[in-house]
């Protein structure tokens, strides 16, 4: 048998190429977050697809919302039916082929096409969503409980270097199409097949190599018993209940900054589609650097410390931004927050995951995509909302969004690992 590499990491029965498959989903997916609803097809919805109504933004965030609304709803259900049937990979196919099939179906969303182009955001996001909550919920099953950080942080690092090779591959070819003098309603519908092909192709080697360790319950209670049950034992879990309400506050911060960076970055900040772009790429780069290594240190200094470091970054940032009236005063907090973006949320993936009883994985991810989702409805939507009402001020809506995270700083406090990790460990 060969030898297993990082013994100190991985799971007894667990390889390194098997972890490699699942991190290339993360890989895949990012080009999504990434093209879609950060760079590239959030500020051509507000400046071409809905002709820059005052309206706009508070539409794009509006859209959002409803596809995370639908994960909510969802969500939960999805992954206590997954634990019953051990069906986590099969429903992860099935989204992943939703979200491709809906992004690429962007390419007829044109200029004046409203409808369609809300309709296709809220399905491929929903399809988006679904498929990281099943993904996230492989996590206990290839880490050791000791390394949970460091695991997620290679998995989330990996999905911000999908993302720089996804926005890599359309900026070559928008800057291509500019030099033919083709305008933003040629080259943006393309760079959506361009993201719905690589997400397909780059995904193939999860399904090949990741495993399906969980074993049918047959005889059990139903998906809508097991959420019952564990709404009825909820207090069992104090602790992990506690970071999901932490979670909600601080990834509503987290979540209006990733649907917004580029609106505010054309609109403060007055940047060109290039510059966005430019911008996002460099960004990646931190924000993968921020995952993996804060993965390292996460397990070194404990879960609670190292995410109050984040979330202390993320105010920071905000402080950086809403006083930035110059381009290198911009590029200084966007980076603050790549570093602070990979590190948070790798880092939050990984304290489910000591968390979670290993019984019933899928569902408790469904409820940390719960919590995720719902942060997404109104963390985006506080920052339409407040772009709307103050006739368009960026700068006084992203300090809006940045009480967020000081809730979520003071949430963590009362958190005991120790006493969380020993309560999903007796679940039966």
């Amino acid at each position: 048998m060969p030898k297993r590499s990082t013994p100190s990491a991985l799971a007894a029965d667990v390889r390194m190429r098997e972890v490699w498959a699942w991190s290339m989903y993360d890989f895949a997916n990012s080009g999504y977050t990434t093209v879609v609803i950060t760079a590239v097809f959030s500020a051509y919805f507000v400046s071409a697809v809905a002709g820059k109504a005052e309206w706009a933004t508070f539409a794009w965030t509006a859209a959002l919302s409803a596809s995370y609304a639908l994960v909510v709803l969802t969500g939960p259900l999805v992954g206590a039916w997954a634990d019953a049937h051990a069906a986590k990979k099969k429903l992860l196919a099935l989204s992943t082929a939703g979200c491709v099939a809906g992004t690429a179906a962007l390419y007829f969303a044109a200029p004046g096409a409203l409808a369609l182009a809300l309709v296709l955001i809220v399905v491929s996001n929903f399809f988006f969503a679904i498929g990281e909550n099943l993904i996230a919920a492989f996590l206990p099953e290839l880490a050791d409980s000791e390394a949970m950080g460091r695991v997620s942080g290679w998995g989330w690092s990996f999905g911000y270097l999908g993302g720089i090779v996804s926005l890599g591959l359309c900026l070559a070819y928008i800057t291509w199409a500019q030099g033919q003098g083709q305008p933003a309603s040629q080259f943006v519908p393309v760079s959506m097949l361009i993201t719905a092909g690589l997400f397909a192709l780059v995904s193939l080697p999860t399904f090949v190599w990741l495993r399906e360790r969980a074993a049918p319950q047959t005889g059990g209670p139903g998906a809508w018993e097991r959420l019952i049950a564990t709404a009825r034992h909820a207090s069992r879990f104090r602790d992990l209940r506690r970071f999901l309400v932490c979670l909600l506050f601080y990834q509503a911060g987290i979540q209006a900054v990733i649907s917004l960076a580029a609106i505010y970055a054309q609109e403060a900040m007055k940047f060109t589609t290039q510059q966005t772009i430019t911008l996002i790429l460099v960004v990646n780069i931190t924000a993968a650097a921020g995952a993996f290594g804060f993965g390292y240190l996460q397990d070194r200094i404990g879960h609670v410390r190292a995410i109050s470091l984040t979330l202390a970054g993320w105010i920071l940032m905000i402080l950086t931004a809403y006083f930035s009236s110059t381009t290198a005063g911009f590029w200084v907090a966007a980076n603050i927050a790549g570093l602070c973006m990979g590190s948070s949320q790798a880092a939050g993936r990984a304290l489910v995951g000591v968390l979670a009883p290993p019984a019933r994985l899928a569902e408790f991810f469904g409820l940390w995509g719960l919590a995720v989702k719902s942060a997404s409805i109104f963390g985006p939507l506080t920052y339409g909302l407040a772009t709307w009402f103050t006739g368009g001020d960026h700068r006084t809506s992203i300090l809006a969004v940045g009480a967020y995270f000081i809730i979520g700083l003071l949430l963590l406090r009362g958190i005991d690992i120790e006493r969380g990790r020993k309560a999903a460990l007796s679940d039966a």
